[in-house]
């Protein structure tokens, strides 16, 4: 019952932008950490950046400075924003979220359908 659907991806040329954004819908009682990763053809998925009910952020090295996450607790959303965009960031990006949903209230993994950016020279 509970879902993320993501949307913004695309395609953009090297040095450019594009804004992620992922919802969370259903029966929720509360969100943890949320995320996105990325899964690029042949390669494992990886963490891009998460961020805590708090605010507190992380990036993986290769984003450090690029990219910025951020969420709207009462929207049930998180967003990526996505600068100096590069062909080695091309991927499927996905959302993740640590979710307790009701009525069990049990934190689970949840993830989203994925979209695809890709970013050509």
């Amino acid at each position: 019952q509970v879902q993320l659907v993501e949307s913004g991806g695309g395609l953009v040329q090297v040095g450019g932008s594009l804004r992620l954004s992922c919802a969370a819908s259903g029966s929720i009682f509360s969100i943890n950490v949320m995320g996105w990763y990325r899964q690029a053809p042949g390669k494992q998925r990886e963490l891009v950046a998460s961020i805590t009910g708090g605010g507190s952020t992380n990036y993986a090295d290769s984003v450090e400075g690029r990219f910025t996450i951020s969420r709207d607790n009462a929207k049930k959303m998180v967003y990526l924003q996505m600068n100096s965009l590069q062909p080695e960031d091309t991927a499927v990006y996905y959302c993740n979220a640590v979710i307790s949903a009701l009525p069990v209230r049990v934190p689970r993994n949840y993830w989203g359908q994925g979209t695809q950016v890709t970013v050509s020279s």
